[in-house]
C-alpha cells in the first residue's frame, strides 16, 4: 500500500505538507465538537442551497454580478441569437476555494490526517514512524522533514474499507470536525453567494456540476445536501476500486492507488469523460482551474469564465500568486488578458458564509 512521492502529489493536488504549519498553528485537526466562537451552534447550509433564487441577494451590484446576470439573460432569451437550449446549459464549478474555503489547508487533507489519528490504536507499529510521532505531537518542523514517512501512514489509514464504510466515515467526520480558525463545521464554510448562484442557474435551466481535484468519494456524501448537486454530477479524482464478496455480500473496496487526477489539464478530460458536453459556464479560483476555463471558452457561442479572487483577509483569507494552497497566478494573468470575469470576494460579496445559527 505504499505510494511514492509523485503519486501522493497527484492525489493531494498540491497539498504541500509545509502548509500544515499554518493549520496546526491555528489549532490542528481537532474533531471534537465545540461551541461556535460567536456563542451559537454551526449553521446548516442545506436550506440555502435548496431555495431557488431569481436574483443573487448576497452579491453586491457590480461588474461581476452584472456579467453573470447578463450572460444568463442572453442564453435563456428564446428570441435572441445567443439563446442556448437547456440541454446545453452546462455550468461547472471547482470546489476547493470556489464553493467552500480551502485555507489554511485543503479540507480533505484535514480529514486524511484525522484518519491517521483515528486508526493509530490498530497500528502500534506506527509509534516507530517519526512522521507519526511528529503528527501526534503537532511538531511541524519534524513533520516537514518526515514527509516521505507520512505517505504510507495515510495510504494504510485510507485503504481497504468498502466504499459504504468510507462514506459513513466521511459523514461522521464532517458532523464533528471543526475548522481551526472559524470553529465551524467544514460544510458550514461554503460561500453563500455561490449557493445563490447555483440556485439561480438551476432556476434558469442550467445543470450544475462540481469539477474538482478532490476525490469523488470525499465530495459525494455531502454535495447534494449542501450544494444541491447530486452524486452523479460530481466530477473528481478517482481512487482504485475493486469488487469483492465479503461475508456473502458483494461490496466495492477502496484500493491504495489513485486512478485519475482531476486537476489542471485533467479537468477537461474529466468533463469529457463524465459530462460529455462542453460547459458554457466555468467557475474556478486557482491555476488548477485554468485548463477548465480555457476548454470552456474555446467552444462556439456565448460562454463565460469566472475566477474567484480571495482578497478578504477579514472575513475569510487573502492570498493569490504566492500561496502554496490555491495559487492564483497564471490563471489571473489570462483572465485579465482575455477579459474573463474576476470576482473580488471583498468587493463583490456582501456576505461570505451562511450565518451561524444562534
Amino acid at each position: 500500500m505504499r505510494w511514492d512521492r509523485a503519486e501522493w502529489r497527484r492525489l493531494v493536488s498540491g497539498f504541500a505538507v509545509a502548509a500544515l504549519a499554518g493549520a496546526l498553528a491555528l489549532g490542528g485537526c481537532a474533531s471534537a465538537p465545540q461551541d461556535n466562537a460567536a456563542g451559537g451552534t454551526p449553521a446548516a447550509s442545506d436550506a440555502s442551497a435548496a431555495t431557488p433564487a431569481a436574483t443573487l441577494p448576497s452579491w453586491r451590484d457590480g461588474a461581476a454580478r452584472q456579467a453573470i446576470v447578463k450572460f444568463v439573460s442572453d442564453v435563456t432569451n428564446r428570441n435572441a441569437p445567443t439563446f442556448v437550449p437547456p440541454a446545453e446549459r452546462i455550468a461547472v464549478f471547482d470546489n476547493d476555494g470556489t464553493l467552500w474555503s480551502e485555507q489554511p489547508l485543503y479540507f480533505q487533507f484535514f480529514f486524511l490526517l484525522d484518519q491517521v489519528r483515528a486508526k493509530a490504536p490498530a497500528h502500534p507499529e506506527w509509534q516507530r514512524n517519526p512522521a507519526f510521532r511528529a503528527l501526534m505531537a503537532n511538531d511541524m518542523a519534524a513533520l516537514m522533514r518526515e514527509e516521505k514517512s507520512l505517505l504510507p501512514l495515510i495510504a494504510t489509514a485510507n485503504a481497504g474499507m468498502t466504499v459504504d464504510e468510507y462514506d459513513r466515515t466521511i459523514r461522521a467526520w464532517l458532523d464533528s470536525a471543526r475548522h481551526p480558525k472559524f470553529n465551524r463545521r467544514y460544510t458550514d464554510l461554503v460561500y453563500q453567494p455561490q449557493l445563490d448562484l447555483l440556485a439561480y442557474l438551476r432556476a434558469n435551466g442550467f445543470k450544475t456540476f462540481i469539477v474538482s481535484g478532490g476525490t469523488i468519494e470525499f465530495m459525494r456524501p455531502w454535495a447534494e445536501r449542501v450544494y444541491g448537486i447530486p452524486p452523479e454530477q460530481v466530477v473528481g479524482s478517482t481512487q482504485s476500486i475493486s469488487y469483492e464478496v465479503r461475508d456473502g455480500q458483494p461490496v466495492l473496496v477502496r484500493g491504495p492507488k489513485l486512478e485519475f487526477m482531476n486537476d489542471g489539464p485533467g479537468k477537461p478530460v474529466g468533463i469529457y469523460r463524465q459530462i460529455g458536453r462542453r460547459p458554457i459556464l466555468a467557475v474556478g479560483n486557482s491555476d488548477g482551474d485554468l485548463q477548465m476555463l480555457q476548454y470552456t471558452m474555446a467552444g462556439p457561442g456565448p460562454r463565460l469564465a469566472v475566477l474567484v479572487r480571495h482578497d478578504d483577509a477579514e472575513r475569510e483569507f487573502a492570498y493569490d500568486r504566492q500561496s502554496r494552497i490555491g495559487k492564483l497566478d497564471k490563471a489571473l494573468d489570462e483572465a485579465l488578458a482575455r477579459g474573463w470575469t474576476v470576482i473580488s470576494m471583498k468587493q463583490d460579496w456582501a456576505q461570505v458564509y451562511p450565518p451561524a445559527q444562534q
